[in-house]
């Protein structure tokens, strides 16, 4: 399992244990993390799972696709550190990743 740790525009913490290759929205799901809707199910296809990922993390992340880059487009209050948390898969060099989640996801 891999530590992912979301942390509020409150500035609350919660980590989630998440299957390695599963992507970060189904696991925020599952752990029930508020401020990740996931509306389209994964499918790149609505924004609602927006996150910003802790600058030091960005490197380690595989870029976005056109596609993800076209859907932040989309989000409320896009910033260079944007991601979709349904195109980031869990894998064991992602342990104790960091990302927020922005004040509304609509």
């Amino acid at each position: 399992m891999i530590r992912i740790v979301f942390v509020d525009s409150d500035g609350r913490q919660r980590a989630a244990q998440i299957r390695e290759g599963q992507s970060l929205m189904e696991g925020a799901l599952a752990n029930r993390i508020p401020g990740i809707d996931g509306d389209c199910g994964g499918a790149c296809a609505c924004a609602t799972c927006h996150v910003y990922v802790e600058p030091d993390w960005l490197e380690r992340l595989d870029p976005p696709s056109e596609l993800e880059t076209n859907m932040l487009k989309m989000a409320i209050d896009p910033q260079p550190n944007s991601r979709l948390a349904c195109q980031i898969k869990a894998r064991k060099d992602l342990d104790g990743l960091t990302v927020r989640t922005p004040l509304s996801q609509y």
